[in-house]
């Protein structure tokens, strides 16, 4: 039985594209909000908004670019990528799901809607503090005193890996779609992107143990 409503945070790569297609599933209407925060290419907010356009679904565009001026990374900024495999790359936003989340409430309630679906994982080679498990169930419990109002955060891919990320696209039947059409690489390019940033490395390596499991 699918469930009534649901908004997700949604910036047109893996992980978002792949919870767009689980919320298709279970739920009867769905919505996506993507954020402009001063990313380092606007490419990212015009994918986001192709796919949901492609997918019939609802694009909100929230202007966030305040975030942008409050910290100093290499998402917002023209800084080069560093960071060591298993350690906070300076692409970090500090707060950034927070606010994500919290602006995607506010927009939540206003529609009706009560889940809001994001992406997070704590299997992020990174170890993003905002991607926590612990973190988003605080944040669920404050949102609902906060507004008065019954959230729901669901993060489908809290627990998986991105070989299992990949698994979830291939089961919902969208692989082609999410390798094809999605951006996850911190340059700008669609589907297997540049090949050097540490986005487009998770990516692929996570693709090819997938497809080692699968068999081909």
């Amino acid at each position: 039985m699918k469930r009534q409503s649901a908004l997700v945070v949604f910036s047109g790569g893996q992980d978002s594209t792949t919870c767009l297609f689980w919320a298709l599933k279970h739920y009867d209407h769905v919505e996506t909000v993507t954020f402009a925060y001063g990313q380092r290419h606007s490419q990212e907010i015009q994918v986001a908004q192709a796919i949901a356009k492609e997918q019939g679904v609802k694009n909100h565009l929230l202007d966030m670019s305040l975030l942008g001026q409050l910290t100093a990374n290499a998402l917002t900024r023209d800084l080069a990528i560093e960071g060591e495999e298993g350690e906070v790359p300076n692409t970090f936003v500090d707060g950034r799901n927070h606010l994500f989340l919290s602006f995607a409430a506010v927009l939540a309630k206003q529609t009706g809607i009560t889940d809001i679906i994001t992406g997070v994982c704590e299997t992020d080679f990174s170890g993003y503090p905002d991607c926590r498990d612990s973190f988003v169930k605080s944040l669920n419990v404050t949102l609902n005193l906060a507004m008065d109002y019954p959230f729901v955060i669901q993060t489908p891919l809290m627990w998986l890996d991105k070989a299992e990320t990949w698994e979830m696209a291939d089961n919902l039947g969208q692989f082609d779609y999410v390798r094809e059409k999605t951006l996850t690489c911190y340059n700008g390019i669609v589907g297997s992107g540049c090949g050097q940033c540490p986005a487009c490395h998770l990516r692929q390596r996570g693709l090819e143990t997938y497809l080692e499991r699968r068999g081909h």
